[in-house]
Order: structure tokens, then sequence, then C-alpha cells
């Protein structure tokens, strides 16, 4: 029960910073100037922060209590406050875990702020959450290294990280955006996000690119590429190949979005009946969701699991 409660908590904190971090950042890229001071996107994209930040803040601390537990070889209920000084006073990861929870403090005082949903909240709100997001790092496998291979590994990971955040918040945004009950209230919301969509598309190549040399640095830091045959063999090598399977059908469905569906949502505005490209394009978002959420599942699940590759006999 608590080894899966670990997996649950951090599957969590990475879902809810990813959000946090890229629903954030999703006005500053995806909007010409006049549509992001349209008050729908304020009302819309703003709405979520404040129960994002909050959530990260019980999350984090949360899963610092687990990891301490972890650390020191107790269950969670044992933990006592010299523990928790000692890892925040002693250890790196105590001190990204304060950097975290200054940065998600920051966060979610300025999604809380009068005037949030401006340019200058929606930017305080995603860098903090991307400082927030990184200090994860070190309670992964990248958090084991040392020295310059290790900086370097940290660095790699927290770049994966904040990009898989970018695409997963453009995808909560155009499904929140295109909701129908909000199509009904803003009429000029459909147009608004069909160039939004169309807008996202360099910034999602962006995020791709990113994510894969990013993905190959990790991997030959974890266990070295070239021994991709045995690690296939290993309870994490088997996991790790579903995710790449799942990252495979997000491209498919990304592509669907930008060459297909974008295009006939915006045939549909200009006949003035856009209900069926609208379905259409938030039923592939919401695939792409869940495959998105499912990789979240398959990395909390990862950094629990030991990557060493099988001794021959």
């Amino acid at each position: 029960m608590t080894d899966l409660l670990v997996k649950g908590v951090r599957f969590a904190l990475y879902a809810d910073l990813m959000l946090l971090t890229g629903l954030a950042a999703f006005p500053l890229y995806a909007f010409a100037r006049d549509d992001r001071r349209h008050p729908a996107i304020a009302a819309i994209l703003a709405r979520p922060l404040r129960g994002l930040c909050a959530t990260a803040l019980l999350l984090s601390a949360a899963g610092f209590v687990m990891l301490t537990a972890n650390m020191h070889g107790v269950t969670p209920v044992a933990i006592d406050a010299a523990m928790l000084r000692t890892m925040i006073g002693e250890t790196d990861v105590g001190a990204a875990w304060i950097a975290g929870m200054i940065a998600l403090a920051v966060a979610l005082w300025a999604s809380r702020r009068p005037g949030t949903g401006s340019v200058r909240a929606f930017a305080t709100v995603a860098a903090a959450g991307a400082v927030a997001l990184a200090t994860l790092a070190w309670s992964g496998h990248a958090g084991a290294g040392e020295g310059l291979p290790g900086t370097l590994h940290r660095a790699s990971d927290a770049a994966h990280m904040i990009a898989a955040a970018a695409w997963l918040g453009a995808i909560m945004a155009f499904l929140l955006l295109l909701r129908p009950q909000h199509a009904i209230a803003t009429p000029a919301l459909p147009a608004l996000a069909a160039r939004s969509l169309d807008r996202f598309a360099a910034a999602g190549t962006v995020c791709v690119l990113v994510l894969t040399a990013t993905g190959m640095i990790n991997a030959q830091m974890i266990f070295g590429i070239g021994h991709s045959a045995a690690l296939i063999a290993t309870p994490y090598g088997q996991l790790l190949l579903v995710k790449l399977l799942l990252f495979g059908a997000m491209l498919a469905l990304a592509a669907a979005n930008r060459w297909r569906l974008t295009p006939a949502l915006a045939a549909s505005l200009a006949d003035s009946d856009p209900r069926t490209a609208i379905g259409a394009i938030r039923r592939s978002l919401a695939i792409e969701a869940a495959a998105g959420l499912a990789i979240l599942a398959l990395v909390a699940w990862l950094g629990t699991l030991d990557p060493s590759l099988p001794t021959p006999a």
C-alpha cells in the first residue's frame, strides 16, 4: 500500500506541476497580442491556476515526507522533525525542495492577486512553476549523479519535464477553450482557439525536438543507449518501451490535429457551423491527454525502479 501511495503522489505531483506550468505559459506564445487581451482568455485559462498551485504545495509536502521516509528506511508515519531537518539542511534534495516550495508560494501569490490573467501574472506563474518542476530532477535518478555528468543529467531532466509541461498544458488549454458551453457564452472563442491551434504548431515542434534530445541524453546517462537489447529484459526497460509507444501515439494524434482537424475547424468557422469540427478535435485532444497522463504514470513508476542492467551470468 505504501509503495502504491508513493507512486500515486509522484504521479499527481508531476501532473499538477506540468499542467500548472504549461497552462500558465500557453497564453504567452499561443495568442497574438490582441487575442491575448480578450477577457474570455483570462477568465477561462487563469481560473484553474489557483487550485493547481495550492494542490502542488500539498503534494510537494507529502512527497517530501515520503522521500524522507524512504531514505531513512521507515514508514511515513514514523518520520520525526529531526529526520526532516536533516533532509532539508544537509542534502541537495532538501535544498531543491525548499526552492520548489518557495517557487510554488510565488506562483500561488501571482495566481490569487488582482489582475490574474494578465500577461505579467501568467508569466510569473509559468516561471515559478517551471522552477518548481525543475527541482523534481533532484528526487529522481538524475539526483544521484555527481560532478559535471550529474549536473548535465539534472539540466536535461529539467528541460525534458518543462517541454512536456508545455505540450500537456497546451492540450489542457485547448480542451478548456473548446468546451461547448464556452463557445455558446463567447461566440468568438472558437475562432480564437483555432488561431491558437495554428500558432502552437511551431511551439509544439520545439517541444518534440527538446523531448527527443533530452530523452536520449537521459537514457545515455542512466543506462547507455547501446544497451537497449539487455534493458528490454528488465521491468524498467519494458515500462520505458511502453512510454515510447505512447509518445509515438501522441505524435500521431498531434499530427492529425495539425494537418487535418485544425484546418477542418477553420473551414467550419467560415461556414458558421463549427460544432462537428469542435467535437472531433476535442475527442482527439482528450485521447492525446489520456496518453500524456499515462506517460506521467509510467514516469512516476519508473522513478521508483532500479534501472541497472542485469549482471551477465
